[in-house]
């Protein structure tokens, strides 16, 4: 059932949306639809090799997505990020890696 729920969200949603987060609730409005969308937990290909420690989420982003079924559509998408404890540093996905123009 889960694959099934999975291939309708990559009808509705951009692929990359479906990859890199999970549905965690929606909304539906008279002819408005809220996704609510978190990064999941997989270490970005480009620190592999980094130890990394979950670091908590940046501060939720809401973007307007194309109409469904005559619904507006707004993906509030929370990103994730890490501690690189051999740096010291915050890190994130760096979208421009994972799918050339796109950005979120």
């Amino acid at each position: 059932m889960q694959d099934s729920f999975i291939d309708i969200l990559k009808l509705l949603l951009p692929e990359i949306i479906v990859d890199y987060f999970e549905l965690t609730s929606y909304k539906k409005e008279e002819e408005t639809l809220h996704l609510y969308l978190k990064e999941i937990n997989s270490i970005p290909k480009e620190y592999r090799e980094s130890k990394l420690s979950s670091k908590g989420f940046f501060e939720e982003i809401t973007v307007q997505d194309f109409p469904i079924r005559g619904h507006q559509v707004y993906l509030h998408i929370t990103r994730r990020r890490w501690l690189n404890e051999d740096t010291g540093k915050v890190v994130f996905r760096d979208w421009n890696l994972v799918a050339d123009g796109t950005r979120v």
